[in-house]
């Protein structure tokens, strides 16, 4: 089945620490059903030292489930859930909350 959620996309975070917070979609992991959103659900990974870097304490980004994120609407800029639809035999992505194509 084709990816509703894909790099890009603005996304809404529906549960957990960062909760209503908004962002940019940086990575898609199908297989796992996961996607990491740009500036959100951080996390420190102790790192060891090695001739590329110094070692240490890192912030980043760790994957949320694609059940956790919810699509914004381009018309009405709310969460939607997203669809298919046929137009002119191409298959699109659709707005279930509007019917807008998703870009």
């Amino acid at each position: 089945m084709a990816q509703k959620i894909k790099k890009g996309d603005t996304v809404q975070i529906l549960v957990g620490k960062d909760k209503g917070k908004r962002g940019e979609v940086t990575l898609v992991l199908p297989k796992e059903g996961k996607v990491k959103v740009q500036g959100l659900n951080l996390i420190k990974k102790h790192v060891k030292p090695s001739q590329s870097n110094a070692g240490g304490i890192e912030t980043r980004e760790a994957a949320l489930n694609v059940s956790n994120v919810a699509l914004i609407d381009p018309k009405d800029d709310k969460p939607t859930r997203a669809g298919f639809a046929m137009k002119d035999d191409v298959k699109v992505r659709i707005s279930k909350r509007s019917g807008e194509v998703i870009a």
